[in-house]
């Protein structure tokens, strides 16, 4: 029998397969979240023209070098509304925030420092520079210029930037479609009292948000008893719902009610592994059916959350063509002495701090079983440690991936 991989080897066996999702066209309104398929560049140049970045009057520098300067108001610029005339010597037109710089005028003079009397304005102080209080055309961007790039996860201030270069709508990648299937005749959903022997089923809720929060789509396949039939056909439904990721959780071992793999080989899936040397999460299963990503996950709650976050994450992000797979991992300091470690990596969960230094700060919760649900709800990261990572005292360096929230 082969030894369980490591998780970098592990990982790359995830993705080996996988490829962007194939593009779509969405408002982009629509496009928070999405990846962009495509660059994106201007369509227009911003802003268009010369324009005031005050209210006050437009005028030409020469004139107001010096406190007292007194114009004749020829004209008003309001935005949208472009001057016809020509602001010649002495003269001054009075603008808005917005507005276009008429012809001849070179600076603006802010109304705070302006006295108008009828169709004479007075400055009580000179415009310092020539150019002070104008937005230049293209300061923003020019037409062709590429501002968002392939395999960006658009932001709200994206969406902002892509309306304001000229696009109703952007090419994205498709969303993956995730299956999520549970197994055990021990599990009940929440609301059911449980009976002897059983569990309230939870597992599944935490990574459908995950995979949520990743950008992707997903489809509840319920909870399948544990008999081989039962578990064939929730995967054929899988199939007939074209999901892209099928997630099981449970019964990925080789124990006797371990039937997710005997299944999935029954329906043709090329099985890439299913151990991995990595604490909590061992019995992880990776492989294809078909199109479809296979990943079983273990069925203990903190194993499957820990693997989902390590290999479901990375895997969705490939899918919709992003750069940063891997969710990014940042220096710490322990927060208690950590002992030397055996041959698995070991994702400690841990509480994140910031000591008087400014130092991030790890500090392990006291139960790391990997049953146990509240302290992973304590958790905010976890703490990394190699495969026979030597011990560490407390204040000693270590690394930590922050969790989502």
């Amino acid at each position: 029998m082969a030894p369980p991989l490591s998780v970098a080897d592990a990982l790359a066996r995830v993705l080996e397969r996988a490829v962007p999702l194939p593009a779509e066209d969405v408002p982009v309104g629509d496009a928070h979240g999405r990846v962009l398929a495509a660059d994106l560049a201007a369509l227009r140049t911003q802003p268009p023209d010369d324009v005031s970045a005050m209210d006050g009057y437009a005028v030409r520098f020469t004139d107001v070098t010096a406190p007292g300067a007194r114009l004749r108001v020829i004209g008003e610029v309001p935005a949208g509304r472009p001057f016809d005339g020509t602001v010649g010597q002495g003269e001054a037109a009075r603008i808005f925030t917005g507005g276009v710089m008429p012809a001849g005028a070179d600076t603006v003079v802010v109304q705070e420092n302006a006295t108008r009397d009828g169709d004479t304005v007075t400055f009580s102080a000179a415009a310092g520079m020539r150019g002070r209080h104008v937005r230049s055309r293209g300061r923003d961007f020019s037409t062709g210029t590429v501002l968002l790039r392939a395999g960006r996860r658009l932001s709200m201030r994206d969406l902002a930037l892509a309306a304001a270069m000229n696009h109703p709508a952007v090419t994205v990648h498709r969303r993956p479609r995730v299956g999520l299937l549970a197994t055990g005749d021990e599990l009940v959903p929440p609301g059911t009292p449980p009976g002897p022997g059983q569990i309230v089923y939870s597992n599944g809720f935490a990574i459908a948000a995950l995979a949520r929060h990743e950008g992707a789509d997903t489809l509840d396949l319920g909870i399948v008893p544990d008999r081989l039939d039962d578990t064939v056909a929730a995967i054929r439904r899988a199939r007939a719902e074209n999901v892209d990721v099928l997630v099981t959780t449970g019964g990925a071992s080789v124990g006797d009610y371990d039937l997710v793999q005997s299944a999935l080989a029954a329906e043709g899936m090329q099985l890439a592994f299913w151990k991995i040397a990595m604490r909590p999460g061992r019995p992880l299963m990776s492989g294809r059916l078909g199109d479809i990503h296979v990943l079983g996950l273990p069925g203990n709650p903190v194993s499957a959350f820990v693997t989902a976050v390590l290999f479901l994450v990375p895997l969705l992000r490939r899918l919709q063509g992003r750069a940063d797979l891997a969710i990014a991992d940042e220096p710490a300091v322990a927060g208690a002495d950590l002992k030397a470690n055996d041959e698995r990596a070991d994702f400690l969960r841990a509480t994140l701090s910031t000591d008087a230094e400014g130092r991030l700060v790890a500090t392990p919760v006291t139960d790391q079983d990997s049953s146990l649900l509240a302290p992973l709800g304590l958790a905010d990261g976890l703490l990394m440690r190699p495969p026979h990572a030597p011990a560490v005292t407390a204040g000693g360096p270590c690394r930590v991936i922050r969790l989502p929230a």
